[in-house]
């Protein structure tokens, strides 16, 4: 409003009272925040944290958002990415598929930690499915 060349008493009452009637509430908009870019981009919580933090939230509250996404769920989150991901990769070299994978997760903001790990498993499971397909197409001979 301040660069619409809004006086600064009119942006402030403007404030207050949206403060008042809860349109701005940054802790709100950090919880909600972080469930729907986590759910729908399946960011990490450390990439959750950068945006909220680039965006001006208190620390407090972006720590607080951010620490409602479990181990488990960012992990889930990073799994679910990878498999989806790996399905357009079918056919390439495993040491490129492994490379795609883990520069992926990292750029969504999980460490080697997580995304070599979920990588690990996306091509096991391949793997294993390859297999079982091998053993089905032996049984029909």
């Amino acid at each position: 409003m301040r660069r619409k060349g809004f006086e600064e008493e009119i942006v402030v009452d403007i404030l207050d009272r949206y403060a008042e009637v809860g349109m701005i509430d940054d802790e709100v908009f950090a919880r909600a925040w972080v469930d729907s870019r986590h759910r729908s981009r399946g960011l990490s919580k450390r990439a959750l944290a950068g945006e909220l933090r680039r965006k001006g939230v208190d620390p407090d509250y972006v720590e607080a958002a951010v620490e409602a996404v479990s181990d488990e769920d960012e992990r889930a989150a990073a799994l679910e990415l990878a498999r989806r991901r790996y399905r357009s990769m079918a056919g390439q070299p495993a040491d490129a598929i492994l490379r795609k994978l883990v520069g992926m997760l990292a750029r969504k903001g999980y460490g080697s930690g997580v995304a070599i790990p979920v990588v690990k498993q996306v091509l096991a499971e391949a793997e294993d499915e390859a297999a079982e397909l091998l053993d089905e197409q032996a049984n029909f001979d």
